[in-house]
């Protein structure tokens, strides 16, 4: 056989290799609708849910999960697959199941689902949503929550409240949620309704409320009750303030989307949601802090933290000017998108709020940067137990971000390629650059990305999922 021919049979081996992956792909993004509208069962891969709108982003996700490590086994569309099916066979319900534990632990579906056999009736009951204010989290928010297929459980946003604008704000606020100069284009169909005042998305209506106070609404007139609002407005921060909430008919929680000061806690999914019980209002604290406290924790159960500082290269933000012009805080005054501007953070500080064992042992600052998203955290930390090498202290973390338990907050990349915009749009938390990791002695300097607007909104959103109390058996364990 000739060189030729050898390279076109190879092309045609491939060809079909992948057009059969992508029936498979098909038929899976078929049934995990399926499971997802009917059963509330959530199929994920390493902690990622699977896109159920591209055949290429299922595709990509099982082919990227091979390089999570050279040693564990590779995760196929054929593997999810044959779970889906299982799962689709089965009765239970309100069930997260992620393939790619299961595959590469070798776990037994059949056993685990026996397990939770006793929760076959279990049911999340529907909870609305609404989102007070609508500027770039508002709308990632949105995006994420109407991404999915349509469900008549779990989260579901009813309404979007914003100031009173002049006359053709609808069309505006939904040309910002479909065009992103970030993010894209949304995957979806969005439309305005202007005799009901809202925005049909992906087939689902959303109220658009006009008001400048919460006072001023009445949910229940909109058909909203038993309501958690999130807060993307910054306005508030105390419960003076965000108790406004509450006192409007139809809601029953408060999540924020900022630090928050007094007695409200400061969360952070993965390390301290066990706290928030029946508070009524929670902050989820900031991006910085959800990016860097899920690595703090690992590293201080597994070497100690005697103290460190925390350098965040950030993203500019809307707060800044474009040009130079009078701003109240100090330099953010100056243009965003020709300088850096050095500014405080309470980052550090919040680090102690989610982990006390960190209180006090922390400093912090920033550096706003003339990029629009994706910020990289660097942590100086002094240890108490020295890692024996960077190259220890790397497999220590690559452990950790493949684990079941830390595989949702912290990912690892160990490419020599890497820069920011690689990480737009992940839903990761943070994600750990190998690289760039040093250790001298007991002195360890560890780099962290993250989607400051796309990772931060995934955690507001878990937050969001517990304070309705959703609850969602997990397998593997």
């Amino acid at each position: 056989m000739s060189q030729a021919e050898t390279l076109r049979k190879l092309h045609q081996d491939h060809l079909t290799d992948y057009n059969r992956q992508e029936q498979q792909a098909i038929e899976l993004i078929a049934l995990l609708n399926k499971l997802y509208n009917e059963k509330d069962v959530q199929v994920t891969l390493f902690g990622e849910p699977l896109d159920t709108t591209s055949v290429d982003n299922v595709l990509a996700l099982h082919q990227k999960s091979a390089a999570r490590d050279a040693d564990a086994k590779a995760v196929t569309i054929e593997d999810t697959l044959a779970i889906a099916k299982v799962l689709a066979e089965s009765d239970v319900t309100a069930l997260r199941v992620d393939a790619g534990q299961l595959t590469v632990n070798e776990g037994d579906l059949n056993a685990a689902l026996q397990n939770v056999a006793s929760d076959a009736s279990a049911q999340n009951e529907a909870t609305d949503i609404v989102l007070y204010g609508f500027g770039r989290i508002g709308r990632i928010l949105t995006r994420l929550l109407l991404s999915q297929a349509s469900s008549s459980k779990g989260l579901q946003l009813k309404a979007i409240v914003v100031r009173p604008a002049a006359a053709g704000d609808l069309a505006k606020r939904a040309s910002l949620l479909e065009r992103d100069s970030i993010h894209g284009s949304f995957s979806g169909g969005i439309r305005v309704d202007e005799e009901n005042n809202g925005i049909i998305i992906n087939g689902r209506f959303v109220q658009v409320i006009y008001a400048n106070d919460p006072s001023e609404i009445d949910y229940t007139a909109y058909g909203i009750d038993n309501a958690v609002v999130i807060d993307n407005t910054g306005k508030w921060k105390d419960e003076a303030g965000l108790g406004k909430h509450l006192q409007s008919k139809g809601v029953q929680k408060v999540l924020l989307t900022a630090p928050a000061g007094g007695e409200i806690k400061n969360v952070v999914y993965g390390v301290n949601n066990d706290t928030i019980g029946d508070d009524t209002i929670v902050s989820a604290a900031s991006c910085t802090t959800n990016a860097i406290t899920p690595t703090l924790k690992v590293l201080n159960d597994e070497f100690g933290i005697e103290n460190g500082h925390v350098e965040t290269i950030h993203s500019f933000t809307n707060d800044q000017n474009l040009i130079d012009n009078y701003h109240k805080a100090d330099r953010r005054g100056r243009s965003a998108v020709l300088n850096m501007v050095i500014t405080s953070t309470g980052a550090a500080k919040a680090v102690g709020k989610a982990l006390p064992e960190l209180g006090g042992k922390l400093t912090g600052n920033a550096i706003r940067v003339p990029t629009p998203n994706v910020s990289l955290a660097i942590l100086n930390l002094n240890l108490n137990t020295a890692p024996e090498s960077a190259d220890a202290l790397n497999a220590f973390l690559r452990k950790m971000a493949n684990s079941s338990a830390w595989q949702s907050q912290i990912a690892y990349t160990d490419s020599t390629e890497a820069v920011s915009t690689d990480f737009v749009g992940t839903k990761h938390v943070g994600i750990v650059d190998a690289q760039a990791t040093i250790v001298t002695d007991n002195h360890a300097t560890v780099y962290i990305w993250y989607d400051n607007e796309v990772g931060y909104s995934t955690q507001v959103l878990r937050v969001a999922t517990q304070m309705a109390g959703i609850r969602y058996t997990q397998v593997p364990a």
